[in-house]
């Protein structure tokens, strides 16, 4: 991971604080090593990644804001990564309360004992929290957080003794202000956060992606589906098309079906098209796709000859 940042052209006084705070707060066994993630994919983009590493030394809590396919969680894991910390998904909807975030009594060997939720044992653990869509979940229920992220970093639970929170534990939030459910945060909660708008994706960042993700697949195809993606982009920020086809994982799932010999065309219309219920949406699309890639294109002449195994088996990671 400092190798990619090196290489992504992140300051060198950054990538020096994040190894500081490693070696300040060190791995120990159990809980940490098995819940620090490996990413499969890489967030481009040193601006951004200069941002949320300087605040995350701060001690602050991080808000990412953006659209979708902007690579937010993608992020998150990234930094928990390269932070080397333990990491708590946790999901936020409607039906989000303190019991799910903090925890609740239950009965256990004949005694009612806390069973703790995952923003009690990320705090206990020193791990990275991402409440991923904070914005689904209402305000009341994640009052519960307000002491947590602020300057007293503790959860005071009734009945049982107060937890300081662990020094290295983070909290990196994700929020779409576009998605059915959402609502604005109160003040009072987003004071407690720095926050960041991420950036579409960008042309030369998808190849990237894609090219990472396929190391065998053509350079001149993973343009292609780079200026379809982009294609599709420009036409949800105009409201041609609705949001729910720039699926980028639909693109990479897309991708690996034709690495298996799927049709090209059939394979983007399982990934991407097929996602949306309007038959006009599925057939602007289609225009799209097969005004930029050939008919008659064959999955076979795609992807270089492969030297190590099947192309699955020869991704990086």
């Amino acid at each position: 991971m400092f190798q990619f940042l090196q290489d992504e052209g992140v300051s060198p006084q950054i990538i020096q604080g994040i190894k500081d705070f490693r070696y300040a707060h060190r791995w120990s066994e159990g809980v940490e090593r098995e819940r620090t993630p490996v990413p499969r994919y890489r967030y481009y983009g040193p601006r951004i990644w200069e941002q949320a590493a300087a605040a995350l030394l701060c001690g602050q809590n991080v808000l990412l804001v953006g659209q979708k396919a902007t690579g937010k969680n993608v992020l998150a894991e990234n930094l928990a990564a390269v932070f080397g910390r333990p990491i708590w998904d946790i999901s936020c909807h409607v039906n989000t309360d303190a019991d799910s975030l903090i925890g609740t009594d239950t009965f256990r060997n004949g005694q009612v004992q806390f069973r703790p939720g995952p923003v009690y044992q990320c705090a206990a653990s020193g791990g990275f929290g991402v409440l991923d869509e904070i914005n689904m979940a209402k305000n009341e229920a994640l009052a519960v957080l307000h002491a947590l992220l602020d300057f007293r970093r503790v959860i005071d639970m009734p009945g049982y003794q107060r937890l300081a929170m662990h020094p290295a534990t983070r909290f990196i939030a994700t929020m779409n202000q576009g998605y059915a459910g959402t609502r604005d945060l109160n003040e009072a909660l987003a004071s407690r956060f720095v926050v960041i708008m991420m950036p579409e994706i960008s042309s030369d960042g998808l190849i990237r992606l894609i090219r990472t993700e396929f190391p065998q697949l053509k350079v001149s195809f993973a343009t292609d589906l780079a200026r379809i993606f982009m294609d599709i982009q420009k036409k949800t920020v105009s409201s041609e098309i609705s949001g729910r086809l720039l699926d980028l994982r639909g693109m990479l799932d897309a991708v690996a079906l034709m690495e298996k010999g799927i049709e090209p065309w059939t394979a983007l219309d399982m990934g991407i098209t097929n996602k949306s219920p309007d038959e006009f949406e599925r057939s602007l699309l289609q225009d799209i796709i097969r005004g930029r890639l050939p008919q008659g294109l064959d999955s076979a002449t795609l992807f270089e000859p492969s030297t190590g195994g099947d192309g699955a088996d020869s991704r990086k990671g």
